[in-house]
């Protein structure tokens, strides 16, 4: 009789590899590539190619983050955007599908104007924009962007633009008074 490794038995049978038992890592964030360029690096041999992606991720509920990345490849350099924008992930404020209130966002030369919308309106915005407000969850908003066009400098302003907003609890809480009070 055999003890310990029995082969044609069940037992201390290690599982087949062909199907990976391991469950996929859960979405928690969606993302969204905004922007791919080529980018040129002259050297003394000539010229070397790299592509430069701008990601934005979300969780379609009041989180949101951008992200760039830089590799030879179009894929790595997207994944290297994805990893950026989920270190940089922060919370916006969101009044049921709309902004809290009307905002500016500046960063260089780019202005994005965000305003809030009336139910139904849907999001009203341009690329970049859009991508942010899609992702951060917010549904039903006005948006102009104003001066330059660059997609980095779009993404970064409508961030600075949501992240100005305050919702009502939190000027509440600031000014030492109730929800009911500020709203007066």
């Amino acid at each position: 009789m055999q003890t310990g490794n029995v082969r044609d038995g069940k037992e201390n049978r290690r599982p087949s590899r062909k199907f990976n038992d391991r469950k996929k890592e859960e979405k928690l964030y969606e993302e969204k590539v905004v922007s791919i360029g080529r980018v040129t690096k002259v050297v003394k041999g000539g010229r070397r190619f790299s592509f430069a992606a701008l990601v934005v991720v979300g969780d379609r509920n009041g989180n949101v983050g951008f992200g760039t990345g830089k590799a030879s490849e179009v894929p790595d350099a997207i994944k290297k955007g994805i990893e950026d924008a989920k270190k940089n992930i922060v919370k916006v404020p969101v009044n049921g599908t709309t902004v809290p209130h009307s905002a500016l966002g500046k960063f260089g030369a780019a202005k994005v104007f965000i305003r809030p919308a009336v139910e139904g309106t849907g999001i009203i915005a341009g690329g970049p924009v859009r991508a942010v407000l899609e992702l951060a969850g917010i549904q039903d908003v006005l948006s102009k962007s104003l001066g330059s066009n660059t997609p980095i400098n779009m993404v970064r302003a409508t961030m600075a633009g949501l992240l100005s907003m305050r919702n009502v609890d939190t000027v509440a809480q600031t000014r030492g008074k109730t929800s009911e009070e500020v709203l007066k």
